[in-house]
């Protein structure tokens, strides 16, 4: 018998019984918001009161009903009576504490019976009225959780001023990553924070494909014939077309290629040149991305051309794009460990930045949805040879969980703009051409970010992929760049702090400085209209260079000097740590270093340099990385010049590492972010050892004080790994110097704009036939981290088949394999038997192989099983390989890399592989 079905009397939809209270449960505005607060007024007035509990909420007459967390706990926490609610078809009693621990989130029936949703694999759907999401998360959290794990809150203190756990080094790393992984709960905002508006009547075509509900296909009258393709003929025409502007050579080799005989009719292709082809993308296919624009840009008497996107529209192609629907978040949380009650701070919604700047908000406009802006600027150089430089803007917003903003294949950062790049060598005087270049980079800026200024105050209705309409309310929070970027954008000095007031010559010292004034800063900058004479005075008074009006001045809830935030590739890689490695090359012999590298035995994760790190030129960020696993190895027993004891050498270059490796993890908490201070203060304790070797005079640099900057950012606005700028130089690849080459070198910049934009069309058309292809239903997106089923990964075929015992026991060195196996097999056969009974049931095993196939890498899960995988790379290889010889005849040494098991976890028996154990 079918479930029965319950009307909602709210919004009129038909519900399956356990979906019925979700649906109210969720409901942020309107009459299905009144009955779910209604119920809970009812089960209150019919119930007695609660025991006392230590839960932070008190009793229900405490409690603000139209707070979600409120609501949460006084579903969860009261006794109610049956409750009869009304059907034309049935009368369902409800017992509503039941019902708040049902996990489905939205269990609505509708009249066309959708397929099951694959848990791994997320979808979305498509019917005449458009799209429709499959089952939504309730947000995007580092650690999914289930109704009964948010159930617990917090003590009745502030988790965040609750003392922190002792910094024990023998709890070390790993102990603090295994909290990190424990089921989480959070709080959000609540209240009408996200909550959706009315859609606009009867939108235009051009309306449709502005707010983001045209999502995929040819213009209106290209599907001719059913041809899913069209405007291209076949799916051979298409993919030839998406070859050869994605992974294709220029548009001579193409026009070559097609103008061999026989070669266009062969094919089936529609167009016989690469013109003919750059012809239909742009009169044919549209894509989601709006057009770059060209605006003059005068300073100094001369005129600079700026190439640049309306930036509310690249909002809304971000915010709009269906595969990001699902995972869109509207309001902030704070999100918390299970088992200690610890603050986690991980995406942008994590952290006291976008709660704070809601409460303001909501002051003022109720119901606001925040889009935080994150923009990246930084010059890029576009030949191997010469100096042809661009200067890319890139755009994302913080809506988007960081592992879909990081990676340029899911297209969640946009090309926002090209900077005019003139170095106005003219000018000779270097300060006036410094002041001019400077004014240059904020006046484009004023030109591109001025839409933000009303629609950041005022709000803009925006769609999101799934078409539900918000208020929108696009606010400038953070802008990613080196130190140079950051001082260009805030206007100090070179050689000072671009956050805080503190001085030059005290930057080698770890004390709190308070953040640079912003009002005394812009009444500085005001000056240049009441006192064009006194302006560079005030200016220069303020700390700041004399900029004419910056871009920032009059973007709302912005403070620009909380906008910087950490860069661990330039500040720590291509900074602290490359510092260290000329410190500790300049105390150590160079050689002997090189010689500890090269005797170094082969292992996993391990960067084997054959050569050593003296001979490294130009080394990248990765490099960096690779050098920092084996750096404090290379030194631990090595000796000081005079005898000198190199204790504080090796506590200075421990505490910078663990820096180092604590600000790249992916989920912070209370306790790494204590731990992260008590590592920058054991470096500043111990770094005078650098001094009194020779090494260093002082240390008064910006890199190593913008360290002191780390943890309050991360609690402001996220983890670092969220604004790295490492994305931005990922993307200098497809959006700049791929498009440059595309050019003919000569005007190249409306050349890279229209090849970006082609290109951005392909790949919204990609889309679209994948949608087609895969049966009217969008391709597979992101999959969160899940819970592996082994802890074991192998090959599905062993590298050696069969390897005869003698041969395991002298090439491989395993001995006493076979003893091994015996003593396991009779184990195994009896459990409780002592070790002489296992010794004399061993020797009546009788082996009935004369080998075993040999594996020669294996991939351990580092997570426990009782807890959520933090992230997807937590596998470690282990490698076992004989000596051999390469194809030249040369000796390759063997390699038997160590693994500790834990002999008890039983989850280790589990192998996958085509020998499964």
């Amino acid at each position: 018998m079918p479930d029965p079905k319950v009307q909602c009397t709210g919004c009129g939809r038909l519900f399956i019984e356990s979906g019925l209270f979700s649906h109210l449960q969720q409901a942020r505005t309107g009459p299905c918001r009144n009955i779910y607060i209604d119920v809970l007024r009812q089960a209150a007035a019919s119930s007695p009161p609660p025991p006392p509990s230590p839960q932070p909420f008190g009793n229900l007459d405490a409690m603000d009903l139209d707070d979600d967390e409120d609501m949460r706990f006084a579903a969860e926490s009261l006794q109610m009576e049956d409750l009869d609610i009304e059907d034309s078809e049935v009368v369902i009693n409800i017992d509503l504490p039941e019902l708040s621990n049902l996990e489905n989130d939205d269990d609505e029936l509708e009249e066309e019976e959708l397929e099951p949703v694959d848990e791994d694999t997320m979808y979305f759907y498509h019917n005449e009225d458009g799209w429709l999401p499959a089952k939504r998360p309730a947000q995007a959290v580092p650690a999914s959780t289930s109704n009964s794990q948010q159930k617990q809150q917090p003590s009745a203190e502030n988790p965040e001023d609750a003392p922190l756990p002792p910094d024990a080094d023998e709890a070390g790393r790993r102990t603090l990553e295994a909290n990190l992984r424990q089921p989480t709960y959070s709080i959000r905002y609540g209240g009408l924070a996200g909550a959706s508006i009315p859609a606009p009547a009867d939108p235009t075509p051009k309306e449709k494909a502005k707010h983001g509900f045209t999502m995929y296909g040819p213009p209106p009258g290209e599907l001719e014939d059913n041809n899913i393709y069209a405007p291209f003929v076949s799916r051979t025409d298409w993919l030839f077309a998406r070859w050869a502007k994605l992974r294709g050579p220029g548009s001579t080799a193409m026009t070559e290629l097609l103008s061999i005989p026989l070669m266009r009719e062969k094919l089936g292709l529609s167009y016989g040149s690469a013109q003919e082809l750059n012809r239909i993308i742009d009169t044919r296919l549209h894509g989601r991305a709006p057009r770059f624009k060209r605006a003059k840009v005068e300073m100094a008497g001369e005129s600079f051309d700026l190439y640049f996107r309306d930036i509310l529209e690249c909002v809304r192609a971000l915010y709009g794009n269906p595969e990001f629907a699902r995972y869109l978040v509207f309001e902030p949380e704070k999100v918390y460990s299970q088992g200690n009650n610890e603050r986690l701070y991980h995406d942008m919604y994590t952290g006291t930045w976008w709660w704070a700047t809601q409460n303001e908000l909501e002051k003022e406009k109720p119901g606001a949805t925040i889009i935080p802006l994150i923009i990246s600027s930084d010059k890029a150089q576009v030949t191997t040879f010469g100096n042809k430089s661009a200067y890319p803007v890139y755009l994302t917003i913080g809506n988007l969980p960081k592992e879909i903003r990081r990676k340029p294949s899911r297209q969640g950062q946009m090309l926002l703009a090209y900077l005019p790049t003139t170095h106005l060598n003219h000018i000779p005087n270097k300060a006036a051409r410094c002041c001019i270049v400077l004014n240059i980079f904020h006046k484009c800026l004023r030109t591109i970010t001025e839409p933000l200024k009303a629609a950041g105050l005022n709000g803009m209705p925006i769609a999101s992929g799934d078409g539900v309409w918000r208020r929108g309310h696009p606010i400038y929070a953070v802008h990613v760049g080196d130190y140079p970027e950051q001082t260009t954008v805030v206007g100090c000095k070179g050689g000072e702090c671009p956050q805080c007031d503190a001085p030059r010559d005290k930057l080698g010292i770890l004390a709190s400085y308070s953040l640079r004034d912003l009002e005394t800063i812009l009444a500085a900058h005001a000056k240049y209209e009441t006192d064009p004479a006194g302006f560079a005075k005030a200016c220069r008074e303020a700390g700041v260079k004399a900029i004419i009006h910056p871009f920032w001045e009059d973007l709302p809830y912005c403070n620009i000097f909380q906008s910087i935030m950490p860069d661990i590739l330039h500040q720590i890689l291509q900074g602290m740590l490359k510092h260290l490695v000329i410190w500790v090359k300049t105390a150590y012999s160079t050689a002997e270093l090189d010689a500890c590298c090269k005797a170094l035995p082969r292992n996993s994760h391990v960067r084997h340099f054959f050569h050593g790190i003296s001979p490294l030129a130009r080394v990248t960020g990765k490099e960096h990385n690779d050098v920092a696993r084996i750096l404090l190895g290379l030194i631990i027993d090595m000796r000081l010049p005079n005898e000198m004891s190199n204790a504080c050498l090796l506590r200075a270059t421990r505490a910078l590492l663990d820096f180092l490796f604590l600000s790249q993890y992916p989920v912070q908490s209370n306790s790494t972010l204590q731990r992260l201070e008590n590592a920058l203060r054991v470096f500043h304790d111990n770094k005078d050892i650098f001094i009194d070797l020779g090494i260093r005079k002082n240390f008064n640099f910006p890199k190593l004080h913008s360290l002191s900057h780390y943890v309050p950012n991360m609690k402001w606005k996220g983890s670092g790994d969220n604004f790295d700028t490492a994305y931005a130089e990922r993307l200098h690849i497809d959006l700049t110097k791929d498009a440059y080459e595309a050019s003919n070198h000569r005007d190249e910049l409306p050349q890279m704009t229209r090849w970006v934009e082609r290109k951005e069309k392909v790949l919204h058309f990609a889309e679209y036939i994948a949608w087609r292809e895969g049966g009217s239903r969008p391709f597979a997106v992101y999959k969160p981290p899940v819970f592996p089923k082994t802890r074991i990964k192998l090959a599905t075929n062993p590298a050696c088949p069969h390897v005869q015992w003698p041969d395991i026991e002298s090439v491989y060195g395993a001995t006493y394999i076979k003893d091994a196996i015996t003593r396991w097999v009779a184990r195994m056969n009896n459990p409780d038997g002592t070790d002489a009974q296992i010794e004399t049931a061993a020797l009546d095993i009788h082996l009935p192989v004369d080998g075993l196939p040999v594996y020669h890498r294996a991939s351990f899960w580092l997570g426990h099983s009782q807890q959520h995988p933090l992230s997807s790379n937590e596998y470690d290889t282990i490698i076992v390989r004989p000596e051999r010889k390469d194809t030249l005849k040369r000796i390759v040494p063997a390699r038997f890399d160590t693994a500790l098991i834990n002999g008890g976890d039983t989850s280790l028996i589990s192998i996958q592989g085509k020998h499964n154990i």
